[in-house]
């Protein structure tokens, strides 16, 4: 057998051009497959902040269960915590001398307002010019059949009848609000769960061009600042000029929460955050950018934000404080020409390495305390329960490694740099609970409006997702040193 022999044999567990072509010709054949199981998933509204949705989050817990048994996980269990949503979990370990890795993921989905859908219902979803729409398209039932389908890729084209590693999947149903049950859920299965390599799937990609390595993610901590003015709402005719205005007073205070070199002002917001190498910072420049590309595929408007840094390091790895929500007075309806009696915002705050959330807090308080105007009142509610902390894969970890050659492979392209996510995940907690690193895959991209209305994910982003992932497990099981990950 020639060296070119060898090297197109499916099935021989050292890839080569053949199997990487067996593996594409899969993903294309069964791609109207892929796309209708997608549908019918996203078809379940598993709405998580609202409990009426409570039997849609079982169904779509139980459609992850059927279709993981239909593929041929050995185990497969639907887990539910006291009080919480039902989380998936399934097990194929039949690789002994190889590592053992678990997949975390959520199928749990944002809520909706269904009248700002203008290209589609969020529930019936629609294939439309190499997308398909609908919530949770991207935002992560599909990072999740990008697992299934790329397993079933790598099975089909090497005839192995289980996968060279060891894969445990976590799929929970409470990631969009905080994941309040993770922890218990962790501790109580700490057992079943043990890996040596966590693999968490919620994250962006740059592009489908310029594929690059995600390497971390920010933490974030949430709070909710109410400001209260007169004991009831007043007609501000009757006291306009001389009562105190909580609007006024709380835009006083937002308009502080940023100096003019678009620093937050936190006391001691930035003493703990980790400086960029100048070799970090040129992987991460290194990837293709124009502000307006990032303009069109973001749609934000205009680009801002600290001095000193470009977008992309501000977005991945500059901390920010952003005000989410600001309600006060009549925002729907009529006026009442009333000065109203209290105003609310919530504020959001994104962390790097090495700042700790716990510090955050007593920063916001120290800073509202000191800057609010003494002719009101106010409280300061902050979500520790549901803070994460920002996290770092290790440098140089040799399972990234093993995903950049991945990539490369699924993705047709070299990887072009590396990048981060700008938005929070439990990949902190998930490397402290099971002591073992965190490495970063999602299929998402920045254009795919997660979190909004006409939500939607790249059809090629999932399959070339798929074969990254039919080509990383044999990757994985290959890397020298691969049972010592957790050292």
């Amino acid at each position: 057998m020639t060296a070119d022999e060898a090297r197109g044999r499916a099935g021989d567990g050292a890839g080569g051009d053949a199997e990487d072509e067996n593996v594409r010709r899969f993903l294309r054949e069964y791609r109207e497959e892929f796309l209708r199981e997608l549908g019918d998933w996203v078809r379940i509204a598993s709405i998580s902040s609202e409990p009426e949705h409570g039997a849609d989050l079982l169904r779509s817990a139980n459609w992850l269960t059927g279709r993981l048994r239909e593929i041929g996980f050995p185990v497969v269990e639907l887990w539910q915590t006291e009080g919480g949503m039902p989380a998936v979990h399934a097990a194929w370990c039949a690789a002994p001398d190889a590592p053992t890795v678990l997949v975390y993921s959520h199928h749990d989905v944002r809520a909706v307002r269904a009248e700002t859908w203008g290209e589609s219902l969020p529930f019936e979803p629609q294939v439309r010019d190499g997308k398909l729409y609908g919530r949770g398209a991207s935002d992560a039932k599909g990072q999740i059949l990008a697992h299934l389908w790329g397993l079933r890729a790598h099975l089909a084209a090497t005839g192995r009848d289980a996968p060279p590693v060891n894969v445990k999947l976590l799929v929970e149903g409470e990631e969009e609000i905080g994941s309040p049950h993770l922890t218990a859920l962790l501790e109580d299965h700490r057992e079943e769960l043990a890996a040596d390599l966590v693999v968490l799937s919620d994250t962006l990609l740059w592009s489908l061009e310029a594929p690059a390595l995600c390497t971390g993610l920010r933490g974030m901590l949430s709070a909710k600042l109410q400001v209260f003015g007169p004991y009831r709402d007043v007609h501000s005719g009757a006291v306009s000029g001389a009562a105190p205005n909580p609007c006024a007073e709380l835009c006083k205070l937002m308009a502080q929460l940023y100096d003019e070199q678009g620093r937050v002002t936190l006391p001691g917001f930035y003493d703990r955050v980790a400086e960029l190498t100048a070799e970090e910072r040129g992987r991460i420049n290194a990837l293709p950018y124009s502000d307006a590309d990032w303009l069109e595929r973001t749609e934000t408007r205009t680009v801002g934000g600290e001095d000193g840094y470009s977008v992309l390091e501000r977005v991945w790895t500059r901390p920010a404080a952003e005000i989410l929500a600001f309600i006060g007075g009549d925002p729907v309806g009529a006026s009442r020409g009333a000065i109203p009696s209290v105003a609310s915002v919530d504020l959001n705050l994104r962390l790097v390495p090495d700042q700790k959330v716990a510090e955050a807090a007593e920063q916001l308080r120290t800073w509202v305390a000191e800057r609010i105007g003494g002719k009101v009142e106010y409280r300061l509610d902050i979500s520790l329960e549901a803070a994460q902390e920002p996290y770092r894969t290790p440098p140089d970890h040799p399972a990234a490694a093993a995903l950049g050659r991945a990539m490369e492979r699924g993705f047709g392209a070299p990887v072009a740099g590396e990048m981060r996510n700008g938005g929070g995940g439990p990949a902190h907690l998930l490397h402290t609970a099971l002591e073992a690193p965190v490495v970063f895959f999602g299929t998402g991209l920045p254009q795919d409006r997660w979190h909004d209305s006409d939500e939607r994910a790249e059809i090629d982003a999932l399959l070339k997702g798929a074969a990254t992932l039919a080509f990383f497990w044999p990757e994985l099981a290959r890397t020298p040193g691969a049972r010592g990950f957790r050292a």
